[in-house]
Formats: structure tokens, sequence, C-alpha cells
């Protein structure tokens, strides 16, 4: 799947001519006019890099930058006509990964998307997680899984709360940090959500869903992937 980018930014020139570039290379993309709708899609839909004005209609966007930076670690690319160092050394203190100021080349605006994506894509040297009776087989990089070798259908949803077990294994990760870096920020109360997706993801991979091998439910806690 190509990556996916949120183009935050109120003026319609600027933001169309964003979108034309990043649809012609390929890049899957949203667009936010203010930063409420900047916040409401990058929850609802986990892009790959953000590209962040600052000066937005409703809210600051060091404010946009704190929001998205309480529960997720995508890539905030800063593109703003504010040049003064204090903000850009504001915007990057915030959680920030880079500043570009307007006017910007094009050319370089896409090399430094280009450099956060690398920057952020998965260790290659552990792009397999296995259990040890080698029975699932979880590639993070490819996105895909096997049962016993054969290719199993994962959802976006469950494929999202599958990664973050896979890449944390044994360790036991709260229902309000998986509600959140799944869903988002407005769903760390929605327990009924991980109990429904976590018995799909059980169906699919555990041989017997109702005496889970993998998948352990920790009452009252979280959940923890053992393999």
């Amino acid at each position: 799947m190509s990556p996916g980018v949120l183009v935050v930014e109120d003026d319609p020139q600027i933001a169309r001519a964003l979108l034309v570039n990043l649809k012609a290379r390929g890049y899957r993309t949203h667009r936010a006019a203010t930063g409420q709708q900047a916040l409401q899609l990058a929850a609802d839909e986990h892009p790959d890099v953000v590209l962040l004005d600052l000066g937005l209609p409703d809210m600051e966007g060091r404010e946009v930058i704190e929001g998205i930076r309480g529960w997720s670690t995508v890539p905030i690319i800063v593109v703003s006509a504010r040049g003064e160092s204090h903000s850009k050394v504001d915007a990057l203190d915030r959680g920030a990964d880079d500043y570009i100021t307007k006017p910007f080349a094009m050319d370089e605006l896409l090399a430094r998307l280009r450099a956060a994506l690398r920057r952020a894509r998965p260790d290659p040297a552990e792009p397999v997680v296995e259990t040890s009776d080698g029975r699932v087989r979880i590639d993070l990089a490819a996105r895909s899984v096997t049962v016993a070798g054969r290719p199993v259908r994962m959802t976006k949803l469950e494929w999202r709360l599958l990664e973050v077990l896979a890449r944390h294994p044994h360790r036991l990760i709260g229902r309000t940090e998986l509600l959140t870096t799944v869903w988002g920020p407005e769903y760390g109360e929605e327990s009924n959500y991980l109990r429904v997706y976590m018995s799909q993801i059980r169906a699919k991979l555990e041989a017997d869903s109702s005496h889970p091998r993998y998948f352990r439910t920790e009452l009252g806690m979280g959940y923890r992937f053992t393999p």
C-alpha cells in the first residue's frame, strides 16, 4: 500500500498544489483545513506522514503537534511561512520532525517527505515475528500473516492491533494504550472495541480461540502477545 499523507493547510491554492504533486507521485492523500479536522483525520486515517501549516484558523499548529504526539509517533513536517528561529525551535521541541519555510521548492519538500518516511519504517533487521511452534508467522514489513503456512486475511483495524502487539512480544500493553494507538485518543475508554477485535484475531490465528495461547488477556489491565 502506498504511503498516506495528511496535508493540513487552510490556503486552498497551496493545498491544491501539494495534493496534485503528492497524488502524481502515488501517495494517498487527505486534506484538513483546520486543526480540529487535522486531529480527527490523524486519528481516523493513521497517515504515514503529516504536512502541517502552523497558521490555522481555529488553533495554533503547535497545538495540533501536541495533540498528535499525545498518542502517535507519525512523522510531522511543519510547512510554514514563519521563518523565525524561535518558531522552528518551538515546533521541533513540541514534537515536529522537520520544518520547511514557505515559499518552498516542491522537490525539496518531497525529498524531506521521503526522508521522514525512511526514518519511520520498521527496522529491517526485525521484520518477522514467529511463534515458537512455527504455527503463526507475522511479517511486519510486508504486513502479512500466515497460519500453518497459509495466508490469513486481516482487516485494516485487525492488522493495526496485531502489529502493536507483535512489536512488543511478552509485554503487557494496557487497554488505554492499545485503544489510543489503534483507534485514536478519543477512544481511550471504549474497551468493547478491544474485546470484539481481539476475539476476531483469536478466531483467525489461535488453534482454539476459547483457550488462547498467543494472545492473552490480563484481566482488568490489557493484553499480552506470547509467541
